[in-house]
């Protein structure tokens, strides 16, 4: 199995995007810099911070940190979080030596007044976000007495006093808040730290205002010439969050979040999304590394050295590792056939998303493993094929495992559509239209013959009846087109239709399960609830049958007359119009109640 976290050993190509961040920070022109790591959940902005990280920190003028968020959220401010841990770090090169004791010494109180100061925010004194440090270096005592007061009348003068009180008198602090920069780059220069670059991962994890209060932090420092932040996040997430502090103006054509952000992220570095390619030799090389263990490097250094001579037309091939490992020449070949097997529909189905692809190899490699303990050996190519069905058309995966339950692990229906002899089947004939589906039959290996007991046993879990908690987790992007489904809003509903391109195939079948789980648990459906569903089904061509099939499974009894029209709008979007004019026949025979409705449809 591979571990779901970042890695420094480069598998997804990255190397040009770690040249040029760290062009940016050893550019001198450019410094101070913030960069931005963009990219997916899952994408690999962890591990391209961890591979630039690794690089970097091999210079000694050089201090690298890590600082992630996400792991004080809820314990400490973010603010004093991030300023802390790069003044512990930078301590530890202060001596007797570099005359820099008093200078740290002046920062760490600077830290004891950003503290007090956040516990002032919590009172509505949003000094930090509003006004700078200058203006939290200008305030009063009696000014914040005055404005808690008014935020919060509960809160008793002497219980300010006890918290604000010493710190807004000292006039040293004060001082020495405004001069903060000049402090600081004082700092690195008697340390002889030429650059000091903080990688802050995973801020899209953060609630919103931890990642500002992150950003309000990184201002104190953009001025210190040789300092540098690597920002790692899904940049609609920032964007989120910069939108709910700063939300548009009516009337004002200005962007307000969108400069902010710029301001603050001077260079974006965007992840692209892995193709067919990327995604291939990606998963050769997880594979070559979990069948071939500390054997692995010296074939995945060849591959990578030829792979280099012509890297835009490089083509993983037997012929290439032909006669140069005799002794794991087979386990090679094996490698390479699941990998192609594997990467043409994982690259489209789940848009090349390096974890998503992780997940599925851990998935299958669990099941060999589980198998094994019990004296079963599973072919991976076998099990591969069956686990993409289960994936990306769990429907048709689960009447397959009914059917090789009552016909002994060897449905006879496979034969019949690997013969492409339609007219004899009965059970599988909703997915006989499905592109998906028809191109999954003819990847080898083919199942006809094969005992497939073995393959569903070890699969049970997703034979079951599926719930809203047991939905893969989804992108920021997916997430937000969900919760707009199931808000019950027209508009919320029209957004998130909008945007159903924008998500893998994956994730769009992910969002359709989580609305048919709703439908499954509802004893009443509501015609908000249906309303989502039936858009959502209607919305991409790879959830077609899948929306058709749920339609067939929801009892009479709980369907409403004023769905059918819906249903019948959807039969023509998505070119189903005989399978759903069967279904309303159906319909209309077991429940009275939808006679007159289906009548003038069927018209």
């Amino acid at each position: 199995m591979w571990k779901d976290s970042e890695t420094n050993i480069d598998l997804l190509d990255f190397d040009y995007l770690i040249g040029v961040t760290k062009d940016i920070i050893e550019n001198d022109d450019l410094s101070p810099s913030s960069i931005g790591v963009y990219g997916d959940w899952g994408s690999g902005k962890s591990s391209l911070i961890e591979m630039t990280l690794k690089e970097l920190s091999s210079n000694e003028d050089y201090l690298c940190l890590k600082f992630n968020g996400w792991l004080f959220e809820g314990y400490e401010d973010a603010k004093t979080a991030l300023i802390g841990t790069i003044l512990d770090e930078i301590n530890k090169k202060v001596t007797t030596a570099n005359n820099a004791k008093d200078i740290i010494e002046r920062l760490y109180k600077n830290i004891d007044f950003f503290k007090l100061a956040s516990k002032g925010a919590k009172y509505g004194l949003d000094f930090m976000l509003t006004g700078g440090i200058g203006t939290i270096a200008d305030i009063t005592l009696q000014s914040v007495l005055s404005k808690a007061k008014e935020k919060a009348g509960d809160i008793s003068e002497e219980d300010i006093k006890g918290v604000l009180g010493k710190t807004l008198k000292s006039d040293e602090i004060r001082k020495n808040l405004k001069s903060f920069h000049s402090d600081f780059a004082e700092l690195l220069e008697k340390t002889e730290i030429k650059r000091l670059v903080v990688f802050i991962d995973e801020l899209d994890r953060c609630n919103p205002d931890t990642i500002l209060e992150t950003f309000e932090a990184i201002r104190l420092f953009l001025f210190a010439k040789g300092t540098s932040f690597i920002i790692g996040s899904d940049e609609r997430q920032v964007m989120y969050a910069v939108r709910k502090k700063f939300p548009e103006i009516k009337g004002n054509h200005i962007d307000i979040s969108k400069e902010y952000l710029e301001k603050i992220i001077q260079y974006p570095v965007k992840i692209p999304q892995l193709g067919y390619k990327e995604v291939q030799f990606y998963i050769m090389c997880l594979l070559l590394k979990f069948e071939l263990k500390e054997k692995h490097v010296d074939v995945l250094k060849f591959i990578q050295e030829e792979r280099q001579k012509d890297f835009l037309n490089f083509s993983m091939s037997f012929s290439l590792i032909e006669g140069k490992f005799p002794v794991i020449e087979e386990k090679l070949k094996e490698v390479i056939a699941l990998s192609n097997q594997l990467s043409g529909v994982l690259s489209k189905g789940l848009n090349g998303n390096p974890r998503h692809c992780k997940r599925f190899l851990n998935s299958l490699s669990m099941r060999i493993t589980m198998a094994r303990i019990k004296g079963i050996d599973l072919d991976k190519r076998v099990l591969s094929k069956l686990m993409l069905l289960e994936y990306f058309k769990d429907n048709v995966f689960k009447e397959l495992g009914e059917m090789q339950s009552i016909e002994k692990g060897l449905p006879g229906e496979i034969k019949s559509i690997e013969n492409d002899e339609w007219d004899v089947v009965d059970k599988l004939k909703l997915w006989k239209d499905d592109d998906w589906f028809i191109n999954w039959i003819k990847i080898e290996p083919k199942l006809s013959g094969i005992n497939l007991q073995p393959y569903f046993y070890f699969s049970r879990e997703s034979l079951q009846l599926r719930s809203t908690s047991e939905i893969q987790q989804l992108s920021f992007e997916a997430e937000n087109i969900l919760k707009g489904l199931l808000s019950g809003s027209d508009s919320a509903r029209g957004e998130s239709l909008k945007k159903a391109k924008q998500i893998s195939d994956f994730e769009a079948i992910q969002v359709l399960k989580a609305i048919i789980s709703e439908i499954e648990i509802a004893s009443d459906i509501s015609a908000d609830l249906f309303k989502s569903f039936i858009s959502w089904g209607g919305s991409r061509e790879e959830i077609y049958t899948e929306t058709v099939v749920c339609l067939n499974a929801i009892p009479s009894n709980i369907v409403k007359a004023s769905f059918i029209p819906r249903i019948k709008e959807f039969a023509t979007i998505a070119n189903k119009t005989t399978e759903i004019n069967e279904l309303l026949g159906k319909w209309k025979k077991d429940n009275p109640r939808l006679k007159n409705a289906i009548s003038i449809e069927l018209k």
